[in-house]
């Protein structure tokens, strides 16, 4: 792509990672029916089913191919460029309903539809394409614009107007703990010796400058940026949030499918599916006589990017979708998070 932004901000371009696997793992499927030239018959499944991460809308889109007309399609985003996507889907296909917010308010957001229980969720985690592509939003260190990193720019504070406020002590720890970067009290020294925080190239440059080891292919701002993203937006909270409600918000044999691309995403949804299909909690190895906790999911899944779709999209190249049903267990409010 080119380094300057096109005129419509609509325009960019997101390949979205497993596609079809996502879509059918939603579904409850093993796999979706081809598609013969000019034939657009699908599953025509009937449900309500969300998509927590609209983006560009790729997976919505191949969803609502396989949907009946009278199936409901519920599509949160934080970014106001994806809901401007999804609402111009909305006036063309009334099964679509737009939420411009969290995942995490998914509940609340629900019940204020009078929707208790769905049939699918899917959530494709993480930084899209487009946001990446388009410097102006501050996610690219290969890219001249603002220091912002906010999925949702209509709210919130921007990472420029935090990194004004915070000490050297507090930047380093969120280094370390959202970017997993070991150098990360040098780095937050030198961050914090600018004398301004105006442009994502010179901040890079900074960051560049003070580490000590770059790694071969890998751009020393990369675990920084990744760490400021994630703290400005509160992408891990959201997604403890958002697991925990999918619990009491699907419905029996209804269907979650989870796209992580970095580790920290990646460990929470597996150990939260893990403690959930097999009722083992943290809190219970030590008891003499753990207790029967209720298993809310079947026996997870995970499938990884096949080797046609990384070469065609290097950016697949990290992702993993895991997945699991929903079991007849009754959701117990007092149960273990």
């Amino acid at each position: 792509m080119e380094d300057s932004a096109p005129s419509n901000k609509l325009d960019f371009v997101h390949d979205a990672v497993l596609l079809e696997e996502t879509v059918a793992a939603v579904l409850g499927v093993k796999s979706l029916p081809k598609q013969k030239d000019g034939d657009q018959n699908g599953l025509n499944i009937s449900g309500i089913y969300v998509d927590a991460t609209f983006g560009r809308g790729g997976h919505s889109r191949l969803l609502l191919s396989q949907l009946a007309d009278d199936a409901t399609l519920i599509v949160f985003d934080k970014d106001p460029t994806a809901i401007s996507v999804a609402q111009e889907l909305a006036s063309k296909d009334s099964r679509v309903h737009v939420v411009h917010d969290s995942f995490a308010t998914l509940t609340d957001s629900l019940a204020a539809m009078g929707i208790s229980e769905v049939d699918g969720l899917m959530a494709d985690l993480g930084i899209s394409s487009p946001q990446i592509d388009d410097g102006s939003r501050g996610f690219s260190f290969m890219r001249d614009g603002a220091v912002d990193m906010r999925m949702d720019t209509s709210r919130g504070q921007s990472v420029a107007e935090w990194l004004e406020q915070v000490d050297d002590e507090t930047l380093a720890n969120v280094l370390y703990e959202f970017g997993e970067e070991r150098h990360s009290r040098r780095i937050a020294r030198a961050i914090k010796q600018m004398d301004s925080y105006e442009s994502t190239l010179e901040l890079a440059e900074v960051i560049k400058e003070a580490h000590p080891n770059w790694q071969r292919g890998k751009h020393p701002a990369t675990q920084s940026f990744q760490a400021m993203r994630i703290f400005i937006n509160n992408e891990l909270g959201d997604v403890d949030d958002f697991l925990a409600q999918s619990i009491a918000i699907l419905k029996s044999g209804g269907q979650l499918a989870v796209i992580s691309f970095h580790s920290l995403e990646d460990r929470r949804i597996k150990q939260f599916l893990q403690r959930h299909s097999k009722g083992q909690y943290p809190e219970d190895e030590n008891l003499p006589m753990p207790p029967n906790r209720p298993r809310y999911f079947s026996k997870p899944k995970r499938v990884g990017p096949s080797k046609a779709e990384t070469s065609q999209n290097p950016r697949a190249r990290s992702a993993w979708l895991r997945m699991a049903t929903r079991t007849d267990t009754e959701y117990q409010q007092t149960a273990a998070p």
